[in-house]
């Protein structure tokens, strides 16, 4: 997903102690799961007769594998709670929980005579909650590697800290500034992460491994990861200026092109983008199955594919799907996604033709990763509204012992109760594109910074990672009181607080660069705005015309007026598109990080009521 450069206040961890030719397609019903016994919520099957090749059921022999993915984890080392517990309705979620499906369905597979492999498609890491971001994301790495992981591409969180922190993760070694906080060194990934078109400016030559290659029932299948090439417009610039990131298909058809020379023709693209359905709200879209009304940049990429890429394991979009589409050929290519942060596992069976080496069939299902214990009744226990009770069937010992040793050394601080609130306040934005949280975390870097001159503040929608539940009470608070953890969950970067001056000119041409097609801009990020702030867009005017009406404190802003604008450094440094936050002079950096500045806001103005969300009028 969209976001931004993670900077750990790492003072906060010592307190604790880290598919080939034209084919059938047969698309199959989504099912709702009512209980634990149905975790299936989507599934696909495609099945491919070579030109020139004997029917299907004439083959001189199918190698038969099985592959267990999931993709955009983001540390999801507890089970998500608040409005993002359930998948469907089904309580899901949580590292024990997901070693425990991955166990399971290998075993599954096994008793097919089927040997699995597990892959990921990126976002592992990065944008964390604070059981794994305060210990450098290393508890993360360590459970990929004990749950089985054995190849990821990488994703654009995975550069969240620049591109010397993920050569860390990979190779092993402690922090070089704080050490190896957990006491017990850190050895590195023991899976192979993939970076086929994120590439070293000086020599074109990629930062990691482009490709892999594994034998499946003795016949080889090839596997390049690749993320996103927008994803220097999403992370901090610094952290990433010295390479590059290539285009998505021609990177990979490359990798193709040197792996069908080597004999290698049934491939598996591990790509950290993707793309979304149409949702059908309260219930399962049959889209996620059959990729209809499906668009995103997936769709292209796939488009673009050589034929001999027959899955596309995705992400970043945070859907689920199994589905398939029209690849350069004009055939079929499965594309599937898990969702994210743990809660559904995509089991995909694979038969390759011994003679061709080229996939035969391909059969993909995403399965949830129950964690809840079923009421009988076709629900789930509770112990309050939305809170569910944990099966302690389901529970992979060794995965909660390598979990519960950071979430003891984090305890102290996560629990740690910052302030109240008197309502939910949510980051789901409104027509207009602000939210009631957009607003409040505006606000605290506001009140902030208002020592260095600041005027107003703008943040970033992208940079709202959660909402702020009044109900969630994980760390055993009462409702309404958040947690310094609930904090960190939504804001997890601890990126600086940066104020600086623009004129009133540059103010509007910031605003401006909100929108698709002004000064380089390619998607639209609506900021959002501090109390005293306002004005009005319609999109239906030209790029560079569509701000009006900025007024600040009830006066108009006036172009040559010079202005204080708190902003994270993150746009400050151009993140997101905005470029223009470049220009501004006389920075001065706050004390500490943008949690800070929401904690102290919390802690100072409790009980926080939900920000208006009215500071800013769509017109059109």
């Amino acid at each position: 997903m969209s976001a931004h450069r993670s900077r750990r206040s790492w003072a906060l961890v010592r307190l604790g102690a880290a598919l080939l030719a034209a084919g059938a397609l047969t698309a199959l019903p989504a099912t709702a799961p009512a209980s634990a016994v149905t975790p299936t919520i989507s599934q696909v099957s495609v099945a491919y007769d070579q030109p020139g090749d004997e029917p299907a059921d004439h083959r001189r022999g199918l190698a038969r594998g099985n592959l267990l993915s999931y993709n955009d984890f983001h540390g999801a080392i507890d089970p998500p709670g608040g409005s993002g517990a359930t998948v469907l309705g089904t309580p899901a979620g949580g590292i024990e929980y997901l070693a425990t499906s991955l166990r399971q369905l290998r075993a599954r597979a096994a008793a097919e005579g089927r040997r699995s492999l597990t892959v990921g498609a990126g976002d592992l890491i990065g944008a964390t909650p604070l059981v794994s971001a305060a210990f450098h994301d290393e508890p993360t790495i360590e459970l990929m590697d004990l749950v089985g992981l054995d190849i990821s591409s990488v994703g654009n969180h995975e550069f969240d800290e620049g591109v010397a922190e993920l050569l860390r993760l990979t190779r092993g070694g402690c922090h070089p500034v704080d050490g190896c906080a957990d006491g017990d060194g850190f050895d590195g990934a023991r899976f192979t992460y993939l970076a086929a078109n994120t590439v070293r400016r000086t020599d074109q030559r990629p930062i990691l491994p482009p490709v892999a290659v594994r034998q499946v029932d003795g016949v080889m299948v090839g596997f390049v990861g690749i993320t996103l090439r927008g994803t220097a417009g999403i992370v901090n610039p610094a952290g990433v200026k010295d390479v590059a990131f290539l285009d998505e298909a021609a990177t990979a058809n490359r990798h193709a092109a040197r792996l069908r020379r080597l004999g290698v023709k049934a491939l598996v693209l591990l790509l950290h983008e993707g793309g979304a359905q149409n949702a059908t709200p309260g219930g399962p879209d049959p889209g996620v199955s059959d990729c209809a009304d499906f668009a995103g940049p997936v769709v292209d990429i796939v488009r673009n594919l050589v034929p001999e890429f027959g899955l596309v394991v995705s992400g970043h979009t945070h859907r689920y799907y199994t589905c398939a589409l029209d690849n350069a050929a004009g055939h079929r290519t499965v594309v599937t996604s898990a969702g994210s942060n743990g809660q559904i596992v995509t089991d995909i069976d694979i038969a390759v033709d011994q003679r061709t080496r080229r996939f035969a069939r391909i059969d993909a299902r995403n399965e949830i990763v129950v964690n809840g214990v079923p009421d009988g009744g076709g629900g789930w226990q509770t112990s309050a509204p939305g809170v569910y009770l944990r099966d302690p069937a389901r529970v992979d010992p060794a995965a909660k012992r390598l979990a519960d040793k950071y979430r003891t050394a984090v305890a102290p601080l996560a629990n740690r109760v910052v302030g109240t609130v008197t309502a939910d306040i949510t980051r789901v934005a409104g027509a207009n594109g602000e939210s009631p949280l957009g607003d409040v975390i505006a606000d605290a870097q506001l009140a902030y910074t208002k020592a260095a001159g600041a005027q107003l503040a703008l943040m970033n929608p992208g940079g709202i990672r959660a909402s702020i539940g009044f109900n969630d009470t994980a760390g055993g608070e009462v409702p309404g009181q958040v947690t310094y953890g609930e904090a960190f969950t939504v804001q997890p970067f601890n990126n600086l607080v940066v104020t600086q001056t623009l004129t009133g000119a540059q103010l509007k041409a910031v605003l401006e660069q909100q929108f698709v097609g002004y000064t380089g801009q390619t998607a639209q990020r609506i900021l959002q705005v501090s109390a005293g702030a306002r004005y009005r867009y319609d999109t239906a005017r030209p790029p560079g015309d569509r701000v009006s009406s900025l007024t600040l404190d009830g006066a108009p802003v006036d172009p040559a007026t010079r202005y204080r604008v708190t902003v994270n450094d993150y746009l400050a440094n151009g993140g997101d598109g905005f470029s223009l936050f470049t220009g501004g002079t006389d920075r001065v950096v706050a004390p500490g990080f943008d949690v800070d500045a929401l904690t102290a806001y919390l802690g100072g103005q409790s009980p926080v009521a939900p920000g208006p969300a009215d500071r800013i009028t769509k017109v059109g």
